[in-house]
């Protein structure tokens, strides 16, 4: 792995060059991470306490069943993991065990050279995931990755690193958890999917940590030629301070789906940052981020859909919709096209609104009451997002988190 270690070394360095991003970057104008920066942060544990290792299994869905890697800390626990059900000729695997997907693949796509915290992880990352799916295969169950933080006295980092590789013509489900418990901890993870040519790939992102705790992450996605990509992200309400960067880049005839939910409350700070790129020709994506604020929360959504000279016959929708239930609270929208192409079909909106009063009372006059009737609005509000998602456990389980999240976002 000698170019690995050539890329880690390189991308050390550009951290150095670059530091931290502050508000005065675009791209970070609305995200202070001064909070981040100032913190002086051990290397945090492999293991758990007792109490840990209940509140982990509790956290697990009951009727998770298909192959699983669990990594404490960003570094693999085999005692925690299940990837006996994996059919025939598919690696999952911690990335110290890896072979040649690493050197063809990682840290290739999610670039270090302008963005700081990638180049943070590619830097420090111990271990992390590495799934392989040869040509021409179906998988039929989820593929878990599991991603433990937790924390102690003293503040701690960990730098998760996930490469996930699609083989043209297959069809996988890849689920990503973060969960967190204990004090304050920062969690700085990179992600990379190549979905090959003509394959099919649903991927979704659930963010659910503590909220003295910091989650900054880089989700980078290859779709080749006439595949089919799908990723939603969903951030209920845990971590203090989260970042969300999002980016594809699709090939001819190649289709993406981006979505995503975020619920904040209290003084919580969600940051989502989308680009999806039609690189070629006869692209389509489809966009659709919703959030839920109350309290002195604050949230950002900076879409971006750029497309290229070549990417004739590009058809891409974005849409950002947010529900301010507090007068304290703050949402920084902003939907953006680049279009270098002129025969394409591209449409961006977004919207910032309160719950409907006359929806409140009409449900109040059949017997409702006022909570509840906030409540069943809420809930019918982010259900547009959690609806889309296939994966049966996974939806149960964003069920009832909501219905407990929305309690905590009432005035």
């Amino acid at each position: 792995m000698t170019g690995i270690t050539s890329i880690r070394q390189d991308a050390a360095r550009r951290f150095a060059e670059l530091g931290f991003p502050t508000t005065r970057d675009e791209e970070w104008r609305f995200t202070n991470v001064s909070s981040i920066a100032k913190t002086q942060f051990s290397a945090a544990p492999s293991d758990l306490n007792a109490r840990e290792v209940a509140q982990f299994d509790q956290s697990l869905s009951p009727n998770e069943g298909g192959p699983r890697l669990v990594f404490i800390n960003g570094r693999y626990s085999p005692d925690h993991s299940s990837c006996q059900k994996l059919p025939r000729g598919i690696r999952a695997t911690p990335l110290r065990e890896a072979n040649g997907a690493v050197e063809a693949h990682l840290a290739r796509y999610a670039a270090y050279q302008d963005r700081a915290f990638v180049a943070l992880n590619t830097a420090n990352f111990d271990d992390g995931a590495c799934i392989e799916i040869p040509k021409g295969t179906v998988v039929e169950e989820p593929i878990h990755l599991v991603f433990l933080a937790t924390g102690g006295e003293v503040p701690v980092i960990s730098h998760p690193r996930s490469l996930v590789v699609i083989g043209p013509g297959s069809q996988a489900t890849v689920v990503e958890s973060y969960l967190g418990y204990g004090a304050k901890y920062f969690t700085n993870a990179v992600t990379e999917i190549v979905a090959g040519d003509h394959s099919v790939v649903d991927h979704y992102k659930l963010q659910e940590e503590d909220e003295r705790s910091f989650h900054v992450a880089t989700l980078q996605v290859q779709i080749g030629r006439d595949a089919n990509f799908s990723t939603h992200s969903i951030s209920l309400g845990g971590g203090g301070l989260v970042r969300n960067d999002i980016n594809a880049v699709l090939a001819e005839g190649s289709e993406a789906t981006v979505n995503g939910l975020y619920l904040a409350s209290g003084s919580q700070h969600i940051d989502n940052h989308t680009a999806i790129d039609h690189a070629k020709p006869h692209g389509t994506s489809h966009e659709l981020y919703k959030g839920i604020l109350g309290g002195t929360s604050t949230a950002v959504f900076n879409g971006k859909i750029i497309v290229r000279p070549d990417a004739q016959k590009t058809d891409a929708k974005q849409t950002n919709r947010n529900l301010v239930l507090s007068e304290n609270a703050t949402i920084h929208t902003k939907p953006e096209l680049q279009i270098h192409a002129n025969d394409v079909r591209c449409t961006h909106g977004a919207t910032i609104g309160q719950l409907d009063q006359e929806a409140i009372f009409y449900l109040q006059s059949r017997g409702i009451a006022k909570e509840q009737a906030r409540d069943l609005l809420m809930h019918a509000f982010a259900r547009d997002v959690i609806d889309r998602v296939k994966v049966v456990s996974l939806r149960a389980r964003l069920e009832q988190i909501l219905l407990e999240r929305l309690h905590a976002l009432r005035n």
